[in-house]
């Protein structure tokens, strides 16, 4: 693989970084205070809302991830993205009127206001290692591995290094607003880039034909086999919803963005759109990974499907250009997540400690909090290279930590007797579980559990310790109650506010159409 640039495709990158440092800047100097900065002064449109979803979503790890796992296993690994169509439906309609109607920062905020400071505490805790363990380190080293292909003399800390300086630079300065406004930007390059990838990589493997020639049918099949070793069929129903549910309705990074929302249909809408931006993904990042099957069958890491395409198919100034694109999807979720953590520490934690701080060093708290993690999740990322893949990685940490909380939202949602008692026990008894399955799973290794497997059996025990605790609590332990619980009533409240809508503006409308596409996309590739 030849991996060397040209000047014109390091003016293009150049070019972009530069772009995106001053616009951080610019954006920045108009914050006056803490709502302004964690949150966009709560006035983002659909438009945004949904694109800035989808860039956060389509990190470099997901660009690498799903090329590299199609190459190694089949196109299952799309089944993670048409899933995050229905998770989002649901969001829109089960979970976001009553994260706007509570008007809260955070996520764990919200679950406090239903289960008090222990839950809120905790899941605090636990997004903000995951958003630094997980996906801004995860984000690092996929970016890391490009720029060692570019730069094989540069030890791979100081590229990961650079990368987290300049998305730290510009997510510290500009806030929330910077992070939306650069998605909007990034995923223009991000999309351009892996259409010309695809339609390179397609031309050369000889088309539809090419592609699927000598394949066996299930590489080009999304619902598997209970055999499957990547995704089993009864995983797909069991495990995908609950991991997606974790990452687009309770996970800080992804929904900080719908808390932004100017109003509820704004918030709806791009909750919506960043559903149908889903749906192309099999076209134009997971199928050119079945086509890498044909074109480089010798790779000797999955991980390096993407970059391979990249480099070898593309003629200088265009390589530039997707390079660029990847570098746009790095930044994307290191930006968002650097940004949800500065607010979970200084909204959960430092806000509780001093109530007396101004808006204005609330942001500064922020400001500082920022560059910590930037600093921290830079020492980390190279450490993931001693795992099998980046994929495994990723979804192995989920599977054990997030069923509690999975159970929790949705008992908040949706439980009237759920409270406190039940709250903690489900917390402790759900970790407790995640430990040991982690430990009897993957280090001592003698039971062998599909991590697909792991997470309903997780919220399964989860479940049933909330209801033994909640048996020794009470439901005024709830500080809110139905104000932040769906109910038929507000079904049926809104379904008289919605008569009164044009068609064009019913969130319910749009959302039978996007459930339709995906039932249509999913059967085509039964």
């Amino acid at each position: 693989m030849d991996a060397s640039l040209a000047w014109a495709d390091y003016a293009v990158i150049g070019g972009y970084l530069i772009f995106v440092i001053i616009l951080g800047f610019w954006i920045g100097r108009k914050h006056e205070g803490a709502e302004d900065y964690f949150l966009a002064g709560r006035s983002m449109t659909w438009v945004f809302i949904g694109v800035s979803l989808f860039a956060s979503n389509i990190s470099s790890t997901t660009l690498i991830g799903l090329a590299g796992d199609a190459y190694a296993t089949g196109i299952g690994v799309f089944n993670y993205e048409w899933m995050a169509a229905v998770v989002l439906v649901f969001f829109a309609f089960f979970l976001l009127p009553f994260l706007l109607r509570s008007g809260v920062y955070t996520l764990p905020e919200f679950l406090g206001l239903r289960f008090g400071p222990f839950a809120r505490r905790y899941f605090s805790i636990l997004t903000l290692f995951l958003n630094i363990i997980v996906d801004t380190a995860g984000s690092l080293y996929a970016g890391g591995i490009i720029l060692q292909l570019v730069f094989p003399q540069v030890d791979l800390f100081w590229t990961v290094m650079a990368l987290a300086i300049v998305a730290g630079v510009y997510t510290m300065v500009g806030g929330l607003a910077a992070v939306i406004y650069t998605d909007f930007v990034q995923t223009v390059f991000l999309v351009v880039g892996a259409i010309i990838i695809t339609w390179a990589a397609y031309d050369k493997v000889g088309g539809w034909q090419g592609m699927t020639a000598g394949l066996p049918a299930e590489r080009l099949s999304l619902i598997r086999p209970l055999s499957d070793k990547s995704m089993p069929w009864l995983g797909l129903l069991t495990g995908v919803p609950i991991l997606g549910f974790y990452f687009w309705c309770t996970n800080q990074f992804m929904a900080q963005r719908a808390l932004s929302a100017k109003t509820l249909n704004h918030g709806r809408g791009g909750l919506l759109l960043a559903g149908a931006l889903k749906l192309p993904v099999l076209f134009i990042m997971v199928l050119p990974g079945t086509m890498a099957i044909h074109l480089y069958p010798k790779l000797s890491n999955a991980d390096l499907v993407y970059p391979t395409l990249m480099f070898n198919l593309l003629p200088t100034g265009l390589l530039g250009l997707c390079l660029a694109g990847f570098i746009a999807a790095l930044m994307s979720q290191i930006d968002s997540t650097l940004n949800s953590a500065s607010t979970l520490v200084t909204m959960d934690f430092i806000r509780q400690a001093k109530p007396d701080l101004t808006p204005k060093q609330l942001m500064r708290v922020g400001k500082i909090t920022t560059l910590v993690f930037m600093v921290l999740a830079a020492l980390w990322a190279p450490e993931i290279q001693r795992f099998k893949s980046l994929f495994t990685y990723l979804q192995q940490v989920l599977a054990y930590t997030i069923p509690p909380v999975v159970v929790l939202f949705f008992a908040a949602i949706f439980s009237k007797r759920a409270n406190r008692i039940g709250a903690m026990v489900c917390l402790t008894v759900g970790t407790l579980c995640g430990a040991v399955l982690f430990v009897l799973n993957v280090i001592v290794n003698d039971v062998q559990i599909h991590f697909l497997y792991v997470v309903p059996i997780g919220c399964l025990v989860s479940w049933i310790a909330l209801e033994i605790g909640n048996r020794f609590g009470t439901n005024s332990d709830s500080s809110q109650g139905d104000q932040i619980r769906w109910t038929p009533e507000f079904f049926k409240s809104e379904t008289i506010e919605l008569r009164s809508m044009p068609w064009y503006r019913n969130y319910r409308i749009w959302s039978v159409l996007l459930l339709l596409a995906t039932a249509i996309l999913v059967i085509s590739f039964w």
